[in-house]
């Protein structure tokens, strides 16, 4: 492949998954991160090298585990017990294969499941369900903050 040929597929990849980053229906950080190997390659890994691809890879992984992990941390601290907590994982598990309106809803509706399963009321159950939607809101921020940070990491290495 030619190297612009490799410079227009990684632009390419990265807007596509910057874009994937705020709906969570696309594999944001997936898709950054071949964008950021495609770059590397277009420069045959001579600036960008795999040291860098690694860290990239690992802030990756982060990027996934703060998804699935933030829906159950927001119904935690609003008070749910540990079905809640369950609940809004599975929800959000669940979700990922129902669309966008199942990804935003799916934690919601595990912790008011995990809830009611652990015979507390509807009031708290519907608390518990509003932590995890604020976790997953807040899970938003930060793989936003993550897939900076990782073009930042990408363009150091690549300049310096």
């Amino acid at each position: 492949m030619t190297a612009a040929l490799l410079w227009g597929l990684s632009v390419g990849l990265i807007l596509i998954g910057l874009i994937g980053t705020l709906l969570p229906v696309m594999p944001g950080a997936l898709l950054v991160f071949l964008g950021m190997v495609a770059g590397a390659w277009a420069d045959d890994f001579s600036r960008v090298g795999w040291t860098t691809l690694a860290i990239l890879a690992i802030l990756t992984i982060l990027f996934y585990v703060i998804d699935f992990l933030a829906g159950a941390y927001g119904a935690r601290r609003l008070g749910a017990s540990r079905w809640g907590v369950v609940g809004a994982i599975l929800g959000a598990l669940v979700g990922m294969f129902m669309g966008f309106v199942g990804i935003v809803v799916g934690p919601f509706v595990g912790a008011v499941a995990g809830e009611l399963l652990a015979r507390k009321g509807l009031a708290e159950a519907s608390r518990a369900g509003a932590g995890a939607w604020i976790g997953l809101v807040l899970s938003i921020a930060a793989r936003l903050a993550l897939v900076f940070a990782m073009l930042g990491i990408f363009i150091v290495a690549y300049l310096y």
